[in-house]
């Protein structure tokens, strides 16, 4: 499925994250969206004080981290992560799409609840780099299950995170 390129809203632009300049703006973006997860019932992703600077700071050593502002202001975060994906290595109750293409990771989609259009925004962006995308989300995040197939995404099935935890795996190949 090849969707069109669209227009980012004026004033948008996705750029590499940087530390310590984007750490508190980032922080705050965790914050928030694990306020919407918990609110919509999703109790557990996210906890434990993942994730972390740390983590951002290892996104950024691999050339994957990006954060997403309006008008100057950081409004969101994700990773995108050449593969491979060592915890994509294994799958159950299904198959990806295609297991021989390189391919490319999102993780850690998060965003304040004031921006709108984020998925799009990531996913455009993406698509520009890579047309074979993996993504995954936890099983009680119902938002994200809706946003990733609206987008085109096919389920594929579960893989498991390196501490063993599910995660519902999906993948779209543009061409």
């Amino acid at each position: 499925m090849t969707s069109p390129t669209t227009q980012q809203p004026p004033g948008r632009i996705v750029r590499k994250a940087v530390l310590p300049a984007d750490g508190d703006s980032i922080l705050e973006i965790f914050s928030a969206a694990k306020a919407i997860m918990r609110a919509a019932g999703n109790a557990s992703q996210w906890s434990d004080g993942y994730p972390s600077l740390e983590v951002v700071r290892s996104d950024i050593e691999k050339g994957g981290a990006f954060v997403v502002a309006d008008n100057g202001l950081i409004v969101a975060y994700f990773a995108f992560l050449p593969s491979p994906e060592p915890t994509y290595a294994e799958i159950e109750c299904g198959q990806w799409l295609d297991d021989v293409l390189p391919y490319h990771v999102v993780h850690r989609i998060a965003s304040v609840p004031e921006a709108h259009g984020i998925f799009r925004s990531v996913i455009d962006f993406c698509f520009r780099h890579d047309r074979n995308i993996r993504i995954d989300t936890h099983r009680d995040n119902h938002i994200m299950q809706h946003v990733i197939l609206r987008h085109g995404f096919t389920y594929c099935g579960i893989i498991h995170l390196a501490n063993g935890d599910e995660r519902l795996a999906y993948q779209r190949i543009d061409t």
